[in-house]
C-alpha cells in the first residue's frame, strides 16, 4: 500500500509540475508575442486593409490569440478602431506609404465604425494618395465602405447587391407562447420598443415610426457619402437600387458604381503601375500597426484617458463583452484620482442594459466632471442605458449613422405558469407578507404588483428625463417631445440636443486635449487589462468560446438563439433600446 502510494503521490506531483512549466512557458511566449516586433516599411509600400472580423474600439490584448500568434509567426491579429484610424492618419504622411489596397469583403463593424475609418482615409486622399477597393461580393455596406476609393474594382464573376436598407425585427411572442411562457411587461416611453418582440406579434405604430425615420436617416447619409465619391446624383443612386438595376457585375460597371471587372492579379498590375515599381510590397494592418506609436503624441507624462464602455450594462463586472457597473465605475474612478490624467473620453458602444448598473456609472462620471473635462463620444450605438451614462459629458460627439436617444425605461417579468403546468411542475409558498414572493416566476403579477412595479419605473424614469434635462441643459417640455423611449440617429440628435458635434474617437481625443490645453499627451486605455494570467482564465471561463462555437454551428439561425439567450438578462428594471434591429 505505501508503495502504491507512493506512485499516486510521485504521478500527481509529476502532473502539477507539467502544468506549472506549461503556464511558465505559455506566460513567456504571450509576453513576449505581446511586444512590438520590428518591421520594416519598404519603399513603395501599400497598406493592405482587411477588416474582416469583428472590430472593437478599444485596442485588443487577448493572450489566446497572442499564443496563437507566437506558434505560428503571425502578426496578423485584429486591430482595434483607435489603431485602425491611427494607422491610417499615420500612413498619410508616411512617405515609403503610396496608398491604400481596400480588400473588401465582410465586414465586421456597424456604419459608426465603418463611417469613421471611411473619413480617415478619406483624409489619407488629401496628401495625393491612391486608393484601390476590390471585391468579389458587394453590399449595401461594403459597397458603402469601398466607395470612398480612387477605382472601385469588382471580380468579373462577382456580386453586387444595391437594393436599398431594411431593419429585420424578429417577433417572439408566439414562441414565447409555445412554450408556456407569458412577458409582463410594465414601461414608460410610448416609443420604447425594446419590449415588443417579446409581447406583440408585430410592430406598434410608434415603433414602426421610429425604426422608418432612423432607417431612412442612416440611409440617407450612406446615399450621400456614396454620392459625394462616386459623383453620382442621390436620387440616381436611390432609383438605381429601388429598381434593383444591378443584376450582374456587368451592370455594376453600366451605373458607374464600380469602375472595372478585374481579378485579384490585375488589380495587383494596377497597383504596380500606381507605385511604379516592379512588385507590389503589401504591407498588411496589423503589422503597419507595429510601426505607428499609438499612445498619442510625443512622450509627455500628461494623459489623455479613454474609457471604453463596449456591451450591454450589467451590474458587477461583467464578462469581457458586457460593461459591469463596479468595473466600469473603478475605472472611471482610476481616471479621476489620476493626476496626470488631464481629461477623460468616455467611448460608448451600447444599447443600455440594468438601470441600476446604469445609475452607478452615471454617479462616477458626475465625480469625474467635477475635475476635468469629460468627453463623450459615440460609436455605432449609445442608446437608452447608453445615453444615461452619456449625458454629463461636456461635449457629445457621434457620428450621423450613430444610434442613440432612447430616454425610457422597462420591466420585464416572465409568467411561466402554463410551462410548469407542462412539465408537472408546482410549488407552494410559505411567505409572511402578501407581496414577499413578488417576482415568482409561476404566476402573473397581481394587481398590487403591478401597481408597486408601474411606481418604480415611473419614478426611474423621471429620474433619468432629471439626468438628461440638468445634463444636457434641455428645456423639459422640449425633453418630454424627444423623450418616451424615442431612437434617433445621429443627424437628428444633433438637431434636437442630444449631441453637440459629429465626429470619430479621434476627433473627441483632439476636443479633450483642446479643453484640457494639451499639445503634448499619451493615450491611456481603460479599464486596465488583466495580466496575462487573470486574462487566460477570463477568456476560457466566458461564455465568449461556447459563444463562438454555437454561432459558427447555428449560422442564420444563431440571432433568433441569441435573443432567446438575452431574454434571460432581460428580466427586472431596465433601459435599453430596441433589440437586435438588423439593418442590411
Amino acid at each position: 500500500m505505501k508503495q502504491f502510494l507512493k506512485y499516486v503521490l510521485a504521478t500527481i506531483t509529476g502532473i502539477f509540475l507539467l502544468m506549472f512549466i506549461f503556464f511558465i512557458v505559455f506566460a513567456s511566449m504571450v509576453a513576449s508575442s505581446s511586444k512590438k516586433q520590428t518591421v520594416k516599411v519598404e519603399d513603395n509600400s501599400v497598406l493592405h486593409l482587411k477588416l474582416n472580423y469583428q472590430i472593437f474600439d478599444k485596442p485588443q490584448n487577448n493572450p489566446i490569440d497572442a499564443f496563437a500568434a507566437s506558434l505560428t509567426g503571425d502578426m496578423n491579429k485584429p486591430v482595434g478602431l483607435y489603431d485602425i484610424v491611427n494607422s491610417i492618419e499615420h500612413a498619410k504622411t508616411d512617405d515609403d506609404i503610396k496608398g491604400i489596397f481596400l480588400d473588401v469583403s465582410v465586414l465586421g463593424a456597424g456604419y459608426g465604425k465603418l463611417s469613421e475609418i471611411r473619413a480617415a482615409i478619406e483624409d489619407f486622399k488629401s496628401e495625393g494618395k491612391f486608393v484601390y477597393a476590390y471585391s468579389e461580393m458587394l453590399y449595401n455596406q461594403s459597397y458603402y465602405f469601398a466607395s470612398v476609393a480612387d477605382s472601385v474594382l469588382l471580380n468579373p464573376s462577382g456580386t453586387m447587391l444595391f437594393n436599398g436598407m431594411a431593419a429585420d425585427i424578429t417577433f417572439m411572442k408566439e414562441t414565447l407562447a409555445k412554450m408556456g411562457v407569458e412577458m409582463q411587461v410594465v414601461k414608460r416611453g410610448k416609443f420604447k420598443g425594446a419590449v415588443e418582440p417579446f409581447v406583440l406579434d408585430k410592430l406598434s405604430p410608434e415603433n414602426r415610426k421610429q425604426i422608418t425615420e432612423y432607417v431612412e436617416s442612416i440611409y440617407g447619409d450612406l446615399i450621400a457619402k456614396i454620392s459625394a465619391s462616386r459623383g453620382i446624383d442621390g436620387d440616381e443612386l436611390r432609383a438605381i437600387a429601388d429598381d434593383v438595376r444591378v443584376k450582374t457585375s456587368t451592370d455594376a460597371v453600366t451605373h458607374k458604381l464600380v469602375d472595372q471587372l478585374a481579378y485579384r492579379d490585375q488589380v495587383m498590375e494596377m497597383i504596380k503601375s500606381a507605385t511604379g515599381d516592379d512588385e507590389v510590397n503589401l504591407i498588411t494592418l496589423p503589422k503597419y500597426n507595429n510601426v505607428v506609436n499609438p499612445m498619442g503624441k510625443k512622450k509627455s507624462g500628461k494623459k489623455i484617458a479613454v474609457v471604453y464602455a463596449d456591451g450591454s450594462i450589467v451590474s458587477g463586472n461583467g464578462q469581457s463583452n458586457e460593461i459591469g457597473s463596479d468595473k466600469f465605475a473603478k475605472a472611471l474612478k482610476q481616471a479621476r484620482e489620476d493626476d496626470d490624467v488631464k481629461a477623460v473620453v468616455l467611448r460608448i458602444n451600447s444599447g443600455g442594459g440594468s438601470a441600476l448598473a446604469s445609475d452607478v456609472i452615471w454617479r462616477e462620471t458626475q465625480l469625474l466632471k467635477t475635475k476635468k473635462p469629460l468627453i463623450v463620444s459615440m460609436g455605432d450605438v449609445a442608446a437608452s442605458g447608453g445615453y444615461y451614462i452619456a449625458c454629463l459629458g461636456d461635449t457629445i460627439m457621434a457620428m450621423p449613422n450613430t444610434i442613440t436617444g432612447s430616454i425610457g425605461v422597462f420591466g420585464l417579468y416572465p409568467n411561466a405558469e402554463k410551462l410548469f403546468d407542462k412539465v408537472g411542475l408546482h410549488s407552494e409558498i410559505v411567505k409572511t407578507s402578501e407581496m414577499a414572493d413578488f417576482g415568482s416566476i409561476d404566476r402573473p403579477l397581481n394587481a398590487k404588483e403591478l401597481d408597486f412595479l408601474d411606481a418604480m419605473i415611473g419614478q426611474i424614469y423621471d429620474q433619468f428625463l432629471n439626468r438628461v434635462e440638468t445634463g444636457r441643459s434641455l428645456d423639459r417640455a422640449h425633453l418630454d417631445t424627444i423623450a418616451e423611449g424615442r431612437v434617433w440617429t445621429g443627424t437628428y440628435a444633433k438637431e434636437l440636443g442630444l449631441v453637440d458635434a459629429f465626429g470619430g474617437l479621434h476627433d473627441a481625443i483632439d476636443v479633450a486635449a483642446s479643453k484640457a490645453g494639451l499639445d503634448d499627451y499619451k493615450v491611456a486605455s481603460y479599464p486596465k487589462s488583466d495580466n496575462p494570467f487573470e486574462a487566460i482564465f477570463a477568456e476560457l471561463g466566458t461564455a465568449s468560446i461556447k459563444d463562438r462555437l454555437v454561432k459558427q454551428e447555428l449560422g442564420a439561425y444563431y440571432p433568433i438563439y441569441n435573443k432567446l439567450q438575452r431574454l434571460k438578462n432581460l428580466s427586472g428594471i431596465q433601459m435599453i433600446m430596441p433589440i437586435e434591429v438588423e439593418l442590411r
